[in-house]
């Protein structure tokens, strides 16, 4: 495991998992923990034994928002992303679409978008302002059946932040977004659920382990190149129309069925072994 003071970072079978840990606040957010997050996300996409990656949170919360002591002295959570060359240089993929012209702005939470592999959330609390928005910013999302979600922002004398009035509606359709935004109101796993918010709700109990098992399936059974595509495809795919979305669907196809990895997923299927895809 590599411990640095606000994020533990630890990888099984092939699965990184980023765990915020300041769990005697809840995960809440400061500026420090958000550079060792960053950091951790950066490290785990430029390693190539890594093809899932998971962000929870330490104890009984997710994450509970930013700080609010230091909110109480005004101190504001830096955005300040350090070395952005070296942050690009790791997560950077040349595979799919290039989502850059369209996704750069990386002060919080965007860079999540340009990983190349895919990022799953697993809420185990409470996920609560910009702890919701950390969450949003993930590929998937999975819910422990006590987690719950509120934006917090409203009841705050804040406003949407961080992006959350474009990425939200695109998950749980405007009107519920405009609701859940405006409101500020707690939203519970079952509702999140309904609200296609996350994608599957697990018992407290085991959540862990439903979620390393589901990750594991996906290093283990899925190529990750195709999912650094599909990935960059969706995402670019929020800002085309539909003919500029097929052309690059047609572009990507000639280059995949020109792969190894096309080649593996055949065989492997055919002879009915476990897959052997190339690494990223």
């Amino acid at each position: 495991m590599d411990q640095r003071n606000n994020v533990t970072y630890e990888m099984t079978d092939r699965v990184a998992w980023i765990t915020l840990n300041r769990p005697d606040r809840l995960n809440a957010l400061t500026s420090e923990m958000n550079a060792e997050l960053r950091d951790a996300v950066s490290m785990s996409s430029s390693d190539a034994r890594v093809r899932a990656i998971v962000l929870t949170g330490a104890g009984r919360g997710f994450c509970a928002g930013a700080d609010m002591q230091n909110l109480a002295n005004k101190v504001p959570l830096s955005t300040d992303i350090g070395d952005s060359e070296v942050l690009e240089g790791r997560l950077h993929s040349d595979l799919g679409p290039a989502v850059g012209e369209h996704i750069q702005n990386a002060e919080q939470f965007g860079y999540l978008l340009r990983v190349k592999k895919p990022v799953i959330a697993a809420v185990n609390g409470p996920a609560a302002g910009i702890g919701m928005v950390l969450a949003l910013y993930a590929d998937i999302r999975f819910a422990s059946d006590n987690a719950m979600f509120l934006t917090g922002f409203s009841r705050r004398g804040l406003v949407a932040e961080h992006g959350v009035s474009w990425i939200l509606p695109r998950y749980v359709g405007f009107a519920a977004a405009l609701e859940m935004t405006l409101s500020s109101r707690r939203i519970s796993a079952d509702e999140a659920q309904r609200l296609q918010l996350v994608s599957r709700v697990f018992p407290a109990a085991t959540f862990h382990q439903d979620v390393q098992d589901y990750a594991r399936d996906l290093a283990e059974n899925v190529s990750p190149r195709s999912m650094a595509v599909i990935k960059a495809q969706l995402w670019k795919a929020q800002f085309q129309d539909f003919d500029e979305a097929i052309a690059t669907a047609l572009d990507e196809v000639r280059l995949s069925v020109a792969h190894d990895d096309f080649r593996e997923g055949v065989a492997h299927f055919q002879e009915r072994r476990t897959a052997a895809f190339q690494d990223i």
